[in-house]
């Protein structure tokens, strides 16, 4: 079954069209001939294959025009995304994104005052709203005519800084809170994202579309949003820089939500200006801050770094590329001290944390679904469990919806398990956490490997991760700022070099990872490689020797 999201755009005209008449990313990938296949490389080049802030220069200098960028990433979409190697990582594209872009170069050719966005086309995860004539799913079925016709805060900002909204990103649906035995990168709607670096391997967290285009060059930047690990984790495994704020920064009205105490949206693209210029826009009105212009190159000299020793995992290669990062970190003037263990505060933290989203997400999504567009059937999380049941051969295809089904027997946000869990974990992973571990070992920051290497899409068994490596849970619950900046690969694929702060040092941790950024230039761009494999010595290595 195939439902149709929004219009279909080429390369080089936005028709008009309704969304009864609107095609899907995949019926057109498949209405494609063989005459019309995907070039043999996919590099990204010219216009798209600039940084964030390299295109917002360009249009505001009148080397390029908003219209002329906005047309290019769409043909790179229907080249890469939707044909080639099929990334799905595009769940839509917006009917007005051609509209709006004529509109900004009228604005600059009028001489009007220009944001720091100004032309430059952006993604969004489909779960944030739109004004735009574009349904917001969470990548489900029960979504597929949420058309509310709002702007989210975050969206309203990085209009009014002049961004064009592009399109949404596929997502594991409903942000990976539907089944303990989830596949990262999937939704109903949008099928699985795949990861461009190597086309096999698991494009991680719910922002698993935001990570992979941003990688591939589908968009300037992108928005993702995180609870537990969803914007920093697809950024480290797709190698982009991906910033989750303090919780609170940037607004969650009219996002499909998860859990108040967790859920932020941020800022994913090619670099950490690029973030920090998204981050001006997407934050709360009341914040006075200028990430952009706190970004400093000396910000590392005389810095004191918990390096987390206990989370950098066992992997050699990993570690090496680790210890090289903190090298560059000490070259910068930082001072690194080990923090080899790190037991939390209470008991059964996990179980505990599990127990707080199951009742957040079940009183948020009721009160997000009971406001959500009137075609929408289902009102409440029980109306959603049945509804699957009822499209149990598109929903539940792959795997179930125990999450789902944990959380509908969950009371009220009053009830004293969930106050006492809430409290329990709050406290184990903020003052008793980060913030204890920042006073004991007298450091300003924490440091460590984002994420393990990426292991294969597997249908089968679900998300198999390898562990040990990451300290990003702790800074999810905290609800304090995380940013990860690519840090190397290892056999082509990538990982993260993960920067975690106090609560509100989010203009700190951009400019201690902006410094880092700077000195490493680490970040590789994706070679679509089918396996790994189709590595030459790999290849060679597991190939039968002897006859």
């Amino acid at each position: 079954m195939r439902t149709i999201l929004t219009c279909a755009v080429s390369a080089l005209a936005l028709a008009a069209c309704s969304q009864e008449t609107a095609q899907s990313p995949v019926e057109l990938a498949g209405q494609r001939t063989a005459k019309e296949a995907a070039p043999e490389s996919y590099a990204a080049e010219g216009l798209v294959a600039m940084t964030l802030p390299e295109l917002a220069a360009a249009i505001k200098a009148g080397d390029v025009s908003s219209e002329e960028a906005t047309k290019a990433y769409i043909a790179r979409i229907e080249a890469v995304d939707w044909a080639g190697p099929t990334l799905q990582s595009v769940l839509a594209l917006n009917p007005n994104a051609l509209e709006d872009a004529r509109a900004a170069d009228a604005k600059k050719q009028a001489g009007e005052k220009l944001g720091a966005l100004h032309g430059v086309p952006v993604l969004l995860k489909d779960n944030i709203e739109t004004a735009d004539p574009m349904a917001t799913t969470a990548g489900a079925l029960a979504l597929k005519d949420n058309v509310t016709g709002r702007d989210s805060p975050l969206a309203a900002g990085l209009r009014a800084e002049g961004a064009i909204i592009l399109g949404k990103t596929n997502l594991s649906q409903w942000a990976n809170f539907r089944s303990r035995h989830s596949m990262s990168g999937w939704s109903a709607l949008g099928g699985q994202v795949k990861n461009p670096h190597m086309l096999d391997r698991n494009p991680c967290g719910s922002s698993s579309g935001s990570g992979a285009a941003i990688a591939a060059s589908l968009g300037a930047g992108a928005v993702g949003t995180e609870t537990n690990g969803s914007i920093i984790c697809p950024s480290s495994i797709n190698g982009v820089v991906g910033f989750k704020p303090t919780v609170g920064l940037v607004s969650q009205q009219y996002i499909v939500p998860i859990s108040p105490s967790q859920d932020t949206a941020g800022p994913m693209t090619k670099t950490v200006t690029g973030a920090a210029m998204m981050l001006n826009a997407m934050a709360d009105g009341e914040a006075a801050v200028d990430y952009v212009a706190a970004l400093d190159l000396q910000s590392l000299n005389g810095l004191r770094i918990g390096v987390l020793r206990y989370a950098q995992g066992d992997n050699g290669e990993v570690i090496e590329l680790f210890n090289a990062a903190l090298d560059a970190m000490e070259a910068g003037g930082a001072i690194l001290v080990d923090i080899d263990a790190f037991e939390p505060a209470t008991e059964n933290s996990g179980p505990k944390s599990r127990t707080v989203l199951y009742y957040e997400f079940k009183s948020s999504l009721n009160a997000y679904l009971a406001d959500a567009a009137p075609a929408v059937t289902a009102r409440t999380l029980d109306d959603l469990i049945a509804f699957n049941e009822a499209h149990a051969d598109v929903e539940l295809a792959l795997f179930d919806q125990s999450i789902f089904e944990a959380s509908a027997e969950k009371g009220g946000l009053d009830d004293p398990e969930y106050i006492s869990a809430r409290d329990d974990v709050q406290r184990a992973s903020g003052p008793d956490g980060i913030d204890a571990m920042l006073a004991q070992y007298d450091v300003d920051i924490l440091v460590s490997p984002s994420r393990p290497p990426s292991p294969r899409v597997d249908p089968i068994n679900g998300d198999v991760w390898p562990g040990g490596v990451g300290a990003g849970t702790l800074a999810a619950i905290a609800g304090y700022p995380h940013l990860t900046v690519p840090m190397g690969t290892v056999r082509g694929v990538p990982v993260g070099f993960s920067i975690i702060g106090a609560k509100d040092s989010d203009a700190a941790v951009l400019s201690y990872g902006y410094a880092f950024e700077q000195k490493t230039l680490a970040r590789a761009e994706p070679q679509y490689l089918s396996n790994a494999q189709a590595l030459p010595d790999i290849a060679a290595a597991m190939k039968r020797k002897m006859d």
